[in-house]
């Protein structure tokens, strides 16, 4: 799979290194942006108040389907529901919200992990298949919330798994079990 990430950070350069030890082919793209033309996905990996910022620099886009794993840390873009719904009035493609709701500083652990953790999704119907083999391709699990409409769930969910993690744990995995009923 040909991946364009835009976003050269702890998510996106993490994500980049994943992909790329499973096989894809993956540009990474910075700051200044370039052309994505050619990729079957975009994952937008910037931090969460710059998503328009960075898309404005980005050429190729129109139609391709698009993963949003920003964060939103303050104020939100007031004309849209969420950071994926932003995106995807950029792309005017079917958007996934994932990778936003896990530490990318443990990505490097992934692989270590005996089952794999669990990441939170929110997809348009288009783009589930795609974005649940880039959750296993990079060693999670899928956890579907719902559609598009709860990408703000999963944006929601930052402040807690944070609190969580300064309150005794340190950056962890989730996993989701059912339970068998």
């Amino acid at each position: 799979m040909r991946i364009t990430i835009l976003g050269r950070g702890t998510v996106g350069g993490g994500l980049a290194a994943l992909w790329t030890a499973a096989g894809h082919t993956v540009t990474v793209l910075g700051r200044d942006g370039g052309d994505a033309t050619g990729a079957d996905v975009l994952v937008v990996a910037v931090p969460g108040d710059r998503v328009a910022e960075a898309l404005s620099r980005v050429t190729g886009i129109a139609g391709t389907p698009a993963v949003d794993a920003t964060n939103v840390y303050g104020p939100r873009d007031p004309g849209h529901e969420s950071n994926a719904h932003l995106v995807r009035s950029v792309t005017g493609g079917p958007v996934a919200k994932s990778f936003s709701a896990n530490f990318a500083s443990e990505y490097p652990r992934l692989a270590d992990q005996a089952t794999p953790p669990g990441n939170l999704v929110a997809a348009e119907p288009e783009i589930r298949e795609l974005v649940d083999r880039l959750n296993r391709d990079a060693g999670f699990a899928p956890v579907h919330v719902g559609g598009l409409e709860a990408a703000r769930a999963i944006e929601d969910a930052g402040p807690l798994l944070i609190a969580i993690a300064r309150n005794g744990t340190g950056p962890f995995f989730y996993r989701v079990s059912p339970t068998g009923r």
